[in-house]
């Protein structure tokens, strides 16, 4: 099974870093680019496009990885394709949304409701918080329709926002994406969820084939075409391999991996609401800002910001490794 993994992660990797180059030339030729403003960091015009590259190097190695799974095992349950189906139709309308949106700048409230309808899509697919651990004691606690399907959409839209306010240096979520999804791997394959794996195993693959071209001096952005889409798939793993855990300990998990976006998020919304601005106003008060203001270089704020995720992300993998 470890080489159908490693498969789906080359596979990935290697069209989203043949595919980035070709992307970079026809978004410029077509004018697709971010240009500079007073509240970007970049100077000149850089070509919009990576979330595609990405897009397309996730959906060819993951569905071939399940593919070849399918085989390898000789079945697969009903569960599993629902499940596959939710994460290769979640990242398709993430990827859609957010291709819209970098084309021709949706109003903040229409990109939500946008991202609730997704959502609502992917819940139909069976990917739902139905129950969650007690973290007060013994047993689980099971959720009404009336909780499950707001407190669903509520994690899964955060998430797909963290993940796309953190995209604001060269190489900062590609980086990230790659660290939480190498985490999310390792603990889905001890906890035996080896379809979410292979999702985490196309993520990170993608994400690092694009990586070396937007790293700073970045050649190309994802835009939201690519920061919402991942947003999605780690949402939706989170969802399947991480909130429904029977292990009290193990709910910790999922916010471990994505707590650098679950805290620069929150933050930003405290920030934004005790100075009576809209939630969803960009600013520059975000955690790579203040670094920035430190006098960091985009690489060094970057590098300290990996280095975080990872720390929290070795204390996920820990949990994991002593309450499995």
């Amino acid at each position: 099974m470890y080489l159908i993994f490693a498969g789906v992660f080359i596979a990935a990797l290697l069209i989203s870093f043949f595919l980035t180059p070709l992307v970079i030339k026809i978004a410029a030729a077509k004018g697709f680019v971010d240009r500079p403003n007073e509240r970007k960091m970049h100077k000149v015009p850089i070509p919009y496009g990576g979330g595609i590259a990405m897009f397309i190097a996730f959906i060819a190695s993951a569905s071939l990885g399940f593919a070849v799974m399918w085989i390898y095992r000789s079945e697969a349950s009903m569960r599993e394709i629902l499940l596959f189906t939710a994460f290769c139709a979640g990242s398709f309308l993430a990827f859609v949304i957010g291709l819209i949106d970098d084309i021709i700048s949706m109003p903040a409230k229409v990109k939500l409701l946008c991202q609730i309808v997704a959502v609502s899509i992917v819940m139909a697919f069976g990917v739902s918080v139905t129950f969650v651990t007690n973290p007060f004691g013994e047993g689980l606690i099971y959720f009404p329709v009336f909780v499950t399907i707001p407190l669903t959409i509520f994690w899964i839209v955060g998430i797909m926002n963290a993940v796309n306010l953190l995209d604001g240096l060269d190489g900062l979520l590609g980086g990230v994406s790659v660290i939480s999804a190498l985490v999310f791997f390792i603990v889905s394959c001890m906890k035996g969820q080896i379809l979410v794996a292979c999702m985490m195993a196309a993520i990170a693959g993608s994400a690092l084939g694009f990586l070396k071209y937007n790293f700073n001096p970045a050649k190309i952005f994802m835009g939201d075409t690519g920061s919402l889409f991942l947003g999605m798939v780690f949402a939706i793993a989170s969802v399947v391999g991480g909130l429904k855990t029977t292990t009290t300990v193990a709910f910790l998990i999922p916010f471990l991996i994505m707590g650098f976006p679950i805290i620069d998020t929150a933050w930003a919304i405290i920030r934004r609401a005790s100075s009576r601005q809209p939630i969803f106003k960009p600013d520059k008060g975000h955690i790579h800002h203040r670094l920035l203001g430190l006098g960091l270089t985009q690489k060094q704020a970057v590098c300290i910001i990996y280095a975080i995720n990872l720390c929290l992300g070795l204390i996920a993998i820990a949990i994991c490794y002593f309450t499995v």
